[in-house]
């Protein structure tokens, strides 16, 4: 196995579904015969979860808590946690003497936690210990509870990698985006909406593309108005910031097969029909809705989701760093119904851009 990369994988809110996703993840062969998993979290959380997990879905998993990588065993069928300490027996739900902090929301303990997780695992990436890095989710809400006031985990990876200059790709089986801005208001979403911001989303979907394998990307760039404004009826944002990141881009050799921005309610039909490999997207919302319509199923029937799948790839970043695209799901953590799709996904999407040599720097 000494070939596999190494995956340091952050558990997540303690109180979330991270524990019991990474379990569950971890218990299919295939991720340990494509590369070397490593928790970085809180053994005792682990435990708990592979505890659950047994007793609802019949897996017998055994957790390995070490201090070090190189204590690592990297065997299926036991899980190798780097064990923080943050979570001791008696915060699990068990003792009757304790709240139980499972269903109760953002805590304090648990945004502490999983900010400390994954501040480790960068470390271990930027230090040559893990190849990649893959997060598991966290509470915005609980992190800046516990006094880190980041936006996500970008922006923690963004200061602990000294990057200035990164964006976000959601990826979907053949549906990529890379967003402009992602964590701001709707108002200010507009306002950056930038002619050198947009150029720089396109070169890093580009190169984002590159780094999972793609010989030559095809990119589109969504419009921001309705019609793409309309020849300025509706906007003029795509006349003046839009086209001219667009057409210097294509002098730069990117292929840009439109040569223009395309209408947002056509351009992901478009691709998801395989006309691009990427689509360079103005907002939040405007990538998101249809990576999640497209990769979030409920069955309504059985009250369940058959499935949460896709990833969230940050790009730009001098380490490899691929995220589940879900929240905590503090609701249901803890009792064993968490599905873990979008976690085999990321480290599916860790594994090939390991694979390339490529960190999308």
């Amino acid at each position: 196995m000494n070939h596999l990369p190494i995956l340091g994988i952050s558990m997540g809110d303690p109180f979330g579904n991270g524990p019991e996703v990474t379990v569950k993840a971890l218990s299919d062969k295939c991720v340990y015969d494509k590369c070397r998993p490593l928790v970085v979290g809180d053994y005792q959380s682990m435990l708990y979860a592979a505890e659950t997990s047994r007793t609802v879905s019949d897996l017998d998993i055994k957790i390995h808590a070490v201090k070090d990588v190189s204590e690592a065993l990297f065997e299926y069928g036991t899980i190798d946690v780097l064990d923080l300490g943050f979570i001791k027996r008696e915060d699990i739900p068990g003792d009757p003497c304790h709240p139980r902090p499972f269903g109760k929301g953002p805590t304090i303990l648990g945004g502490e936690a999983a900010f400390q997780y994954v501040v480790s695992v960068i470390r271990l990436a930027m230090a040559g210990e893990i190849d990649a890095t893959v997060t598991n989710a966290i509470s915005k809400e609980a992190v800046n509870m516990a006094g880190h006031h980041y936006s996500g985990h970008t922006e923690i990876y963004a200061e602990y990698t000294g990057t200035a200059r990164y964006a976000m790709m959601l990826a979907h089986e053949n549906l990529r985006v890379v967003h402009v801005s992602t964590h701001v208001s709707l108002r200010e979403a507009c306002n950056l909406v930038k002619k050198e911001r947009v150029l720089a989303c396109i070169r890093i979907a580009r190169e984002g593309c590159l780094a999972i394998g793609i010989r030559e990307p095809k990119i589109a760039v969504a419009g921001l108005n309705p019609h793409c404004g309309e020849n300025g009826l509706f906007g003029r944002e795509e006349i003046e910031e839009i086209q001219p990141a667009i057409d210097l881009a294509l002098e730069e050799g990117i292929v840009i097969p439109d040569k223009k921005p395309v209408p947002p309610d056509t351009v992901f039909s478009k691709a998801l029909g395989g006309w691009y490999d990427a689509v360079v997207v103005m907002y939040h919302d405007q990538g998101h809705i249809p990576l999640k319509v497209k990769g979030f199923v409920y069955n309504k029937e059985k009250g369940h989701w058959d499935a949460v799948s896709g990833v969230n790839i940050t790009l730009g970043l001098p380490v490899i760093r691929v995220s589940v695209d879900h929240g905590t799901g503090f609701d249901f953590a803890g009792s064993g119904s968490a599905n873990s799709l979008s976690l085999l996904n990321a480290i599916d999407y860790a594994v090939r851009m390991s694979e390339t040599g490529k960190s999308t720097t």
